[in-house]
């Protein structure tokens, strides 16, 4: 019996490891703000990047390539906006895991006016609510003059008070609010609290008369 020999053939597989996008935290802004690039980074290097934004009305494109470029966030509403970025690796061929992340852009609060308010002194001022374009804002606000009987600062809303005036003549007062929301602080309000003085009698007596005169 014959045999034949056989020549061995050697074959090299190649086993290329897929890339790994590093983690990237959530993002929030406040409506109008400059958000800069964000660079991502991964487990080796020549990694090619690829992204999709799900929700463009915050001012990033839809989609894009490369670091995310920076942008104007954008919400005109009075709700969070949130969009979710998802981040594709590819190296030498290969695709890794996809990697999300939240951008938030919080809305600017705007005060809703209050009215101008006037009131007679040892009236008891009642308790003024205040309010935003923003739910769950919340107020922090100054007082131009404590001789009002309103005091000079506070957070909330504006508490009640008696209102004096001890002089002769009426006196006023600017009571200026600021809303915040989600970290976002809206532009100042401002409303005037007016207290006039009570006329008071003054009484003159004479030996053949008396006389009353009302001292405003």
């Amino acid at each position: 019996m014959l045999f034949r020999s056989l020549d061995s053939i050697t074959h090299t597989v190649v086993v290329k490891p897929n890339p790994v996008v590093d983690p990237v935290a959530a993002q929030n802004y406040c409506q109008g703000a400059l958000v800069p690039p964000l660079h991502f980074t991964g487990s080796m290097p020549g990694i090619q990047f690829s992204w999709t934004n799900s929700n463009p009305a915050i001012g990033l494109p839809a989609s894009g390539t490369g670091d995310l470029p920076p942008f104007v966030a954008t919400n005109t509403g009075a709700a969070v906006s949130q969009a979710t970025i998802t981040v594709t690796p590819v190296a030498q061929g290969c695709p890794g895991a996809p990697v999300s992340f939240t951008i938030t852009v919080n809305p600017i609060p705007q005060l809703v006016q209050v009215p101008d308010q006037t009131w007679c002194a040892g009236s008891v001022v009642p308790l003024t609510a205040l309010s935003a374009t923003v739910s769950g804002a919340s107020f922090s606000w100054t007082n131009t003059n404590t001789a009002i009987g309103l005091a000079g600062a506070g957070t909330g809303d504006i508490p009640s008070f008696t209102a004096t005036n001890t002089g002769n003549a009426a006196i006023s007062a600017v009571v200026s609010i600021i809303p915040s929301a989600n970290g976002c602080s809206g532009p100042a309000g401002a409303y005037t609290i007016v207290v006039k003085q009570v006329p008071t009698l003054r009484s003159e007596e004479h030996t053949s008369n008396s006389s009353h005169e009302w001292i405003s």
